[in-house]
């Protein structure tokens, strides 16, 4: 008998099964079968599981004809002889460690079930997957979905290790349709006698959008909608019947993701909407206790409400309007003993208008530049997502405040009195923006004293008073900025570096530079720089790019001429880009790393064999590359 059966179902995965056993082979903890089951594949993923089946004798295969992974998976456990059941997809992947963590930790605690977190797989990176995130936050021995309640997104089977005969003798069975992990998953989390939370990573959940073959691009399509909302309510007459005190935790999730995606379909669909997906949609709202209606935001909420009505012609007007950013509902002070801020809207009643607690600033750049010797500003700020036209007494203030140490500078003396605009978008000019505009403008004669002395991050901040609402935010915008972000200034030995940073957000970054780039330009499929080095040293020196994703390194040689420089890149020789885009940052190695400020203003984008470059100043004022 061994420790561990781990049931692999799989349908049309050719390209990724072979990985997905290989990981599984490789576990630290030998000791386990891999029960795979073919969902009738078209393809030849069986093929591949098959030549595997020849070098490692703890695989085996079943066949049935396309029936979906419910019952794919329950033909698995009936299979399945270990101690323990674990469960893989078969376009997934295992950690090594993996299961030898779940295991141990069952066996050391007497636990029912070992959960751990989870990455995503996005092409050719990893990222953390925000379903988990929270939940696995911290280690947790012997404890219960009751007294960890974050575990109510924890839905999903794979990154789990399950005891058999706990298993067994709750009678656990898959549904036959899709979102048939759900109601299994919090069965187990309910029905635990106690739960191990492991927070290192056990899984490696692959993201399949692209190839529009995963259930993610088909979540609107009526029949994958209908099991869905089968799987929401079964879940919810479990929590109703086992545990009512965590009904409150999975509505919140619920309106916020399932019910989210029933109100984009249901939109989409219009009057050609099945009665039947209406009503399976109004029988789970009408059980939504009213402080979990709160807790999603308001938009979300007026949606959610016009399709518990059934008033299915206005949620797809207002669906349209907010998807157009045009549902902007106006804000107002309202009650008696305790004054509450509300969105007005004509179809939301007022038990469910408040909007207290989702009040936030929205700040955005519109101009920055050098000028009289002053770094001026202009921009917008607006309450985000509302219309705060009717705001009273309002004022912005702007100032300057340094990342680590919260020292602040003032960018002027008193509040700039504000009025409300409505003006058309830079970009497009069809969506109206609202909003109060400020402006402001920095002396580098500020920074004197020890803030001069300090290297540091000053992020750009405004406040937003107004009768009974004081809001703050960092300021946002554009990276490129009407005519081009302004240059480093040098004060007093320190440069002076306009930066938009991490989020878009806009600073002042003040650095000491030993090398400078005055020069950057593109010469036929080659990017061209040149600087000065403060001290060119003995060596010759070497250009290093670092790609920020995984640290990848490529070299290029530096022509020295006393303190002068000279590099030459050519863009074809860089290493194709990673998911979405790649980051470059340029360092140049003279026995010690620098980082060389980018002074030019210059900002190249260049096509070569079909790949597009941009060359772009960093967060820290240091020469980027990025290919899109």
């Amino acid at each position: 008998m061994p420790v561990l059966s781990v049931i692999v179902p799989f349908y049309n995965v050719e390209k990724y099964i072979g990985s997905c056993l290989d990981s599984l082979a490789a576990q630290k903890l030998q000791d386990l079968e891999m029960i795979c089951v073919d969902d009738g594949s078209t393809d030849a993923s069986a093929a591949v599981v098959e030549a595997r089946m020849v070098t490692d004798e703890r695989i085996s295969l079943i066949r049935q004809a396309n029936q979906g992974v419910g019952r794919a998976r329950n033909i698995g456990v009936r299979r399945a002889t270990g101690r323990y059941l674990a469960f893989v997809d078969g376009d997934d992947m295992v950690p090594p460690r993996a299961f030898q963590r779940l295991v141990s930790s069952l066996e050391a605690t007497g636990s029912d079930l070992a959960c751990g977190n989870v990455m995503r797989i996005y092409r050719n990176l990893l990222v953390p997957s925000w379903a988990h995130k929270r939940a696995f936050a911290e280690q947790l021995k012997r404890t219960h979905i009751t007294r960890h309640p974050l575990l109510i997104r924890d839905r999903m089977l794979w990154n789990k290790v399950y005891r058999r005969d706990f298993w067994d003798a709750l009678g656990l069975t898959f549904p036959e349709r899709m979102y048939e992990d759900q109601p299994v998953a919090m069965a187990a989390h309910v029905g635990a006698s106690s739960v191990d939370v492991i927070k290192g990573i056990v899984y490696h959940w692959r993201q399949r959008d692209e190839e529009g073959t995963s259930i993610t691009q088909r979540c609107l399509e009526p029949a994958n909608l209908r099991d869905r909302l089968l799987s929401v309510l079964q879940t919810a007459a479990l929590l109703d019947d086992r545990a009512p005190a965590l009904r409150p935790h999975f509505d919140r999730d619920t309106l916020d993701i399932d019910m989210t995606v029933a109100v984009a379909a249901m939109a989409e669909m219009g009057d050609a909407a099945a009665p039947d997906l209406v009503d399976l949609i109004v029988r789970y709202l009408d059980g939504v206790a009213p402080e979990a209606w709160q807790s999603i935001p308001f938009a979300q909420r007026l949606q959610a409400h016009l399709l518990h009505g059934r008033r299915l012609d206005e949620l797809a007007r207002v669906f349209e309007q907010d998807r157009e950013g045009l549902l902007q509902p106006r804000i107002s002070l309202a009650g008696l003993l305790r004054k509450r801020w509300h969105g007005r809207h004509p179809a939301m009643p007022r038990h469910l208008s408040e909007v207290s607690a989702e009040l936030s600033l929205s700040a955005r750049l519109l101009e920055l530049e050098w000028r009289d010797g002053r770094l001026r500003g202009t921009g917008r700020v607006s309450v985000d997502r509302f219309d705060a036209s009717d705001l009273r007494k309002t004022s912005v203030q702007v100032w300057l405040e340094e990342r680590r140490t919260g020292d602040v500078i003032p960018l002027s003396d008193q509040p700039v009195s504000s009025t409300w605009a409505n003006v058309e978008q830079e970009e497009g000019g069809a969506v109206p923006e609202h909003g109060f505009s400020f402006e402001f403008a920095f002396d580098p004669a500020a920074l004197t004293g020890p803030r001069l002395a300090r290297r540091g991050h000053w992020n750009l901040k405004v406040r937003l008073r107004a009768h009974r609402l004081t809001l703050e935010a960092k300021v946002a915008g554009p990276r490129w900025l009407p005519p081009l972000v302004p240059a480093p200034r040098r004060t007093a030995g320190v440069w002076l570096v306009p930066v938009r940073g991490g989020g878009g957000a806009w600073g002042l970054r003040l650095r000491r530079a030993q090398a400078l780039i005055g020069e950057c330009r593109v010469d036929g499929d080659d990017l061209v720089f040149s600087g000065q080095l403060a001290d060119p040293g003995d060596g010759d020196p070497v250009l290093r790019l670092v790609r920020r994703s995984d640290g990848e390194e490529m070299y290029f040689p530096v022509t020295l001429a006393g303190h002068d420089f000279r590099a030459r890149v050519p863009l074809v020789d860089i290493d194709e880009v990673v998911g979405h885009e790649s980051r470059w940052d340029f360092v140049i190695d003279q026995g010690r790393m620098i980082r060389p400020l980018a002074r030019t203003q210059a900002r190249p984008i260049v096509t070569v064999a079909e790949r597009r470059f941009l060359v772009d100043r960093g967060d820290d004022g240091n020469l980027m590359l990025a290919e899109r």
